[in-house]
């Protein structure tokens, strides 16, 4: 058995906490920007700039032809919108305004979008920038964490595969809570990891505060990865047993407040004069929490879902099958397993080349935490046999990439034993034979190149071996061929994905055909026509446009505009409100005035195309109403409201199965006069054990009795007005 070298081990505990950058090794009489630019003074002089040129690199990627996706997921677009324009929405999440409903998740994720939306006004940009941001921060949080204690080559590296990994090209420009929960878990790692350093409790509290606030994010997926990093500090910290359950206590006393307040006041606050908890069956967060959104998503028994609460079985029904090769399956392998095979190894190497170091070791930790959280995950994911979407494993990025950073540089610099080159070796040589298999899958995108990927792979382990013996400038060109094939195939599904709009609740990264689950834009297996698709194409990376790129040309940006802008309208709106290249959910709409056809499951997966003439309709007199108009299910209402700008109401929430509102509050509703208009179709309550049944069938039902109908280019509507005669 191996160890670190000795100057490569912590401090006894006892010793002074190692410098830090900008506090025992700043220069005073240096100005804070050359601070800024050199970094720590032992760092090789190219590591700051270097780390700095990253972040900008990704940045500019992640918002290359960012308008092209439009308002993405328009259900959280809405409510982005809703947030901007009332505190009450902003605080609640609601879908609307007026608060009929929340959308099925905690606010928090909103929350910077509506913040962004209320300074530059709503569009594409001002919707996904604060993503991008997000992305460009989990990268920054990623390098400090593993340049601490190894080198400034294993942070870069690991940000390289973290921005290059498809599924966080697609999720950090993409308005879904992942991209934050995502950057929070990566804090928390970082927190603990500081924590492991010399005990401070500072460093475990804000630790605790990360998941409160991530699981205000995406409730209950917030705690997967505390189960790994509580054992690592209970076994490991530098401090007395005592003490260690004391500052774990203390963690989870600030998660529980981070993350509970809000909850609190919610289930406090009277039923009656707050939106309906979206997604819930009785009106209640802490059921949603259990229920739907937690327990519901492990054994499938989801009650208010897609198909009812059925349970998941074996094969895991419409999200696919589970079990423990889920992650490298045709719906989910391209989207993160391209260097998954390789993180497992080095993560084994790294423990073995660090088990006989004393407790506290530092670099034990990190492969440890990283580690612990990949796998904890990874099992949930491979398992839950509750709704599962493949844009999921984002969470996964950070800690994979962290992985391959560490084990990399670590074994590299062992490479005079024989089996650290070997280790680094296999896991080049295996990343080049799965990156074949996966290129296999798509194998009309980029045909040649999974056979340089083997090729160059196979010759980089090869060399890798021998690295010991060959010099200085033949190890560095096998360094380099064995790194671009490693990440050849990711960043090829990488290019795809920024090249293409993403629009709807099911989104997958990579080209066309990368998986056989989602799509770009819509439901299962194929999805609704991205936006624009007519006509104009988006600015490429690496590969032409293809179907669900750029807009519609009509709706182009003049020269000079700000992205997203077209002429006469706010930031990101085409005219009619749409953002600039059509509305999410299918065609433009403007060409034949009609609202026609929701997306994937009747509207379920992605809402209607709005067109002219509807659009004119609902705004005629729209501030006279408390609702422009209601619509069943919360994606057709949102495309309506993203329109016109009016609050609708959204009948049965994302599904159409929320009991709410109920038949006889619609009915005192279109009798006060707060709603001016209702919109036929709609999912018609499909989570509620199919389209003829529930709460909002019984709506659907009265309304077409009772109400004249009104149509606007292919799309119908009841004027809630105007009773038809004897009614």
């Amino acid at each position: 058995m191996t160890t670190l070298p000795p100057d490569r081990l912590p401090a006894p505990p006892d010793a002074p906490p190692p410098p830090v950058a900008g506090t025992g090794h700043a220069r005073p009489n240096k100005p804070f920007a050359h601070r800024i630019w050199r970094g720590r003074p032992e760092d090789p002089s190219w590591a700051r700039p270097a780390f700095l040129a990253m972040l900008l690199v990704i940045g500019l990627a992640y918002v290359w032809n960012l308008s092209a996706s439009g308002y993405a997921n328009s259900f959280y677009s809405a409510a982005v919108q809703a947030g901007s324009r009332s505190w009450k929405a902003f605080f609640f999440g609601s879908l609307d305004a007026a608060n009929a409903i929340t959308v099925d998740k905690p606010p928090a994720a909103l929350w910077p979008m509506a913040l962004s939306v209320r300074v530059f006004g709503l569009g594409s940009w001002s919707i996904l920038v604060p993503q991008v941001l997000m992305g460009v921060a989990t990268a920054g949080v990623l390098y400090a964490a593993v340049r601490r204690r190894f080198n400034a080559a294993a942070g870069l590296i690991a940000m390289a595969v973290f921005a290059l990994t498809p599924v966080a090209a697609l999720m950090f420009r993409f308005n879904n809570p992942d991209a934050l929960l995502a950057l929070l878990m990566t804090v928390t790692v970082y927190c603990v990891l500081r924590a492991m350093e010399n005990g401070r409790t500072k460093w475990l509290v804000w630790a605790g505060v990360a998941v409160g606030i991530a699981f205000l994010s995406k409730t209950l997926q917030a705690f997967l990865i505390l189960p790994p990093l509580a054992v690592l500090y209970a076994v490991f910290a530098p401090v007395s047993v005592r003490k260690r359950f004391g500052q774990l206590g203390l963690s989870a006393l600030a998660m529980a407040v981070a993350g509970g307040w809000w909850v609190a006041i919610v289930e406090l606050w009277p039923a009656s004069s707050r939106p309906y908890i979206g997604g819930s069956q009785n009106n209640s967060f802490l059921e949603l929490t259990f229920g739907y959104n937690g327990l519901g998503r492990i054994n499938g028994d989801e009650t208010g879902s897609v198909g009812g609460g059925g349970g998941g079985g074996p094969s895991g029904g419409q999200w696919g099958e589970t079990g423990i090769g889920r992650m490298f399956g045709s719906e989910v392998g391209g989207q993160i397993s391209w260097l998954l095979p390789a993180a497992l190894i080095l993560l084994v190497a790294g423990v073995w080349l660090t088990w006989r170091a004393r407790r506290t070791d530092t670099a034990r930790a990190a492969f440890l935490a990283w580690g612990g959280s990949l796998l904890m995950t990874v099992v949930v994911f491979s398992f839950m046999a509750g709704i599962f979407h493949q844009y999921y494993t984002v969470a996964l990025a950070p800690y994979l990439a962290a992985l391959v950073g560490m084990g990399a540089t670590v074994l590299w610099e062992e490479r005079a034993r024989w089996w650290a080159r070997g280790a680094l070796a296999v896991a080049v040589a295996v990343t080049a034979l799965w990156s074949y298999v996966l290129l296999g899958r798509t194998q009309d995108y980029l045909p040649w190149l999974r056979w340089a990927v083997l090729i160059g792979g196979l010759a980089g382990a090869a060399a890798l071996l021998l690295a010991a013996g060959l010099g200085r400038r033949l190890s560095l060109a096998a360094v380099l061929v064995s790194f671009v094939a490693s990440l050849a195939g990711p960043t090829a599904y990488t290019l795809a994905t920024l090249n293409t709009g993403h629009q709807g609740s099911i989104v997958t990264a990579g080209p066309s055909g990368a998986d056989s689950m989602g799509g770009r834009g819509g439901g299962p297996r194929g999805g609704t026509r991205p936006p624009g698709q007519d006509g104009q194409q988006g600015g490429g990376m690496g590969q032409p446009p293809t179907g669900g790129q750029g807009g519609n040309r009509q709706n182009g940006v003049p020269p000079g505009a700000m992205p997203g802008t077209a002429p006469g309208n706010t930031p990101g709106t085409a005219p009619g409100g749409t953002p600039e290249g059509g509305f999410p959910g299918g065609r433009n709409g403007g060409d034949d005035g009609g609202g026609s056809g929701g997306g994937g499951l009747g509207g379920l997966l992605n809402g209607s195309s709005v067109g002219t003439e509807a659009r004119k309709l609902l705004e005629t007199n729209a501030g006279d109403y408390t609702w422009a108009a209601a619509a069943i299910g919360s994606q057709n209402a949102a495309s309506y409201q993203l329109a016109t700008g009016e609050p609708v109401m959204a009948i049965g929430g994302f599904n159409g199965s929320d009991p709410s509102p109920t038949l006889s509050q619609f009915k005192k509703y279109v009798e006060d006069g707060r709603i001016h208009y209702f919109i036929g179709g709609g999912t018609g309550g499909m989570g509620a054990g199919g389209a003829n049944s529930g709460t909002a069938s019984r709506i659907s039902s009265w309304v077409e009795e009772n109400f004249e109908k009104v149509t606007a280019g292919g799309a119908t509507f009841y004027d809630l007005t105007r009773p038809k005669d004897g009614a």
